[in-house]
């Protein structure tokens, strides 16, 4: 297990269920013997209940990214007005949170390992999207590698504001409209031009891929350490965000 990736997705190293559950077991009794099967027959259910499908999963990576977005387009409003109103560390950690989950994680692992290869085979709705997506992917990088290389200090380098500023605007039009085609597009179409069987086997293997880069709870730990960023930021308030009622017609 890469200790430094885990470390960086979520501040801390991960600790697996099954750690957790070291000690927890009791030793079965006759008495007890039809009670423990019921609860292991409905914990079974519980489980069947809330099994993720592979878009459904590739949906919900994409609400933590969106939610990377909002922290870039929320800072830059602040910084438009006072570059140092934001704390230039929660802009490092929210793209180190991209780079790990989004970039290493969700779009090489994924999208780019088995997603489009399967759009590129076939001709469909979806496979003209697929270069420009590999493509932003690719610009996406380098603008992450950007952001990274600028906020390792304690401020922004003198004389960079506005290029920093704009670096993170464009990210944020770019990924903005790339998860909202892949969501409404790329996806469905994907998971129409494979047999279900295959799609429920390729649900189960991206659940071991997870597994693999972050431990037994990838998904929960960003989802964690978003929530972290978000509130050093004063942005995890979801009301503040409630748009205003509309004008009167004169």
């Amino acid at each position: 297990m890469d200790r430094r990736r885990r470390q960086l997705l979520a501040g801390i190293p991960l600790i697996g269920a099954g750690a957790l559950l070291i000690g927890c077991s009791r030793p079965q009794t006759e008495s007890g013997t039809a009670t423990n099967e019921k609860e292991r027959t409905q914990g079974d259910a519980d489980r069947a209940d809330t099994e993720v499908s592979a878009t459904e999963d590739l949906m919900r990576e994409h609400g933590i990214l969106r939610r990377a977005l909002l922290v870039y387009r929320e800072s830059t409003m602040k910084m438009r007005q006072d570059v140092s109103s934001v704390p230039i560390d929660a802009l490092e950690k929210t793209a180190q949170l991209f780079r790990v989950f989004g970039e290493e994680y969700h779009e090489k692992k994924l999208e780019e390992g088995f997603i489009f290869p399967s759009l590129k085979k076939g001709q469909n709705s979806a496979t003209p999207y697929v270069d420009f997506l590999i493509m932003q992917h690719v610009r996406g990088r380098e603008i992450t590698d950007y952001i990274l290389s600028m906020t390792g200090g304690d401020k922004l380098p003198a004389g960079t504001e506005n290029d920093f500023i704009g670096a993170l605007e464009s990210f944020v039009r770019m990924y903005e409209h790339h998860a909202a085609v892949e969501d409404t597009l790329v996806f469905p179409v994907w998971k129409r031009s494979i047999p279900p069987e295959e799609f429920d086997e390729l649900g189960a293997k991206f659940e071991e891929i997870e597994e693999e880069q972050f431990g037994e709870d990838g998904f929960e730990a960003a989802l964690r350490r978003m929530a972290e960023i978000e509130g050093s930021l004063g942005l995890a308030n979801l009301d503040q965000f409630t748009a205003p009622p509309p004008p009167k017609r004169k």
